[in-house]
C-alpha cells in the first residue's frame, strides 16, 4: 500500500526532524556554556584588577556587575533549553515507536501481498 510507504517515509522524516532540534539544542547549550565561561573569568580578572570582590561595596566594578548578571541570564537560558531537549527527546522517542509501528504495518503489508502473488503464480 502506498499510504503505508506515505506513512514511514513522514515518520522517518520527524524523527530526522527531532533529531536535528536536539542537535541544535545541544550546540546552543555548549555555546551559552562557553560564553558564561567566559564571563565568569572576566568577572574573575575585572574583581583581582579592582581587589575588590564584594559586590555590595560602593567601588565594585560595574563592568563585574555586567558581566555577572549576562552570566547569570545565559545560565538561566541554558536551563531553559535543557528543559526544551528534554521534551524533545520525549518527542523523538514517541516518534520512534510511531516509525516502529509505520515499518510493521508496513511489512506486514508487503509479506501478504507476496503471499497473495505467490499464491495466484501457482493458480495462473
Amino acid at each position: 500500500m502506498k499510504s503505508r510507504t506515505n506513512l514511514v517515509r513522514l515518520k522517518q522524516f520527524q524523527v530526522n526532524e527531532k533529531r536535528r532540534r536536539i542537535a541544535q539544542l545541544d550546540a546552543m547549550i555548549a555555546e551559552f556554556n562557553r560564553m558564561a565561561d567566559e564571563l565568569e573569568a572576566q568577572v574573575a580578572a575585572e574583581e583581582a584588577k579592582a581587589g575588590i570582590t564584594d559586590q555590595n561595596h560602593f567601588a565594585y566594578p560595574t563592568f563585574a556587575k555586567a558581566a555577572r548578571l549576562r552570566r547569570d541570564n545565559l545560565r538561566t537560558s541554558q536551563t531553559e533549553l535543557a528543559q526544551q531537549k528534554e521534551q524533545a527527546e520525549d518527542e523523538l522517542a514517541e516518534t520512534e515507536v510511531e516509525l516502529r509501528k509505520a515499518e510493521a504495518l508496513e511489512s506486514r503489508d508487503g509479506k501478504q501481498r507476496g503471499g497473495e502473488e505467490g499464491a495466484h503464480a501457482l493458480t495462473g
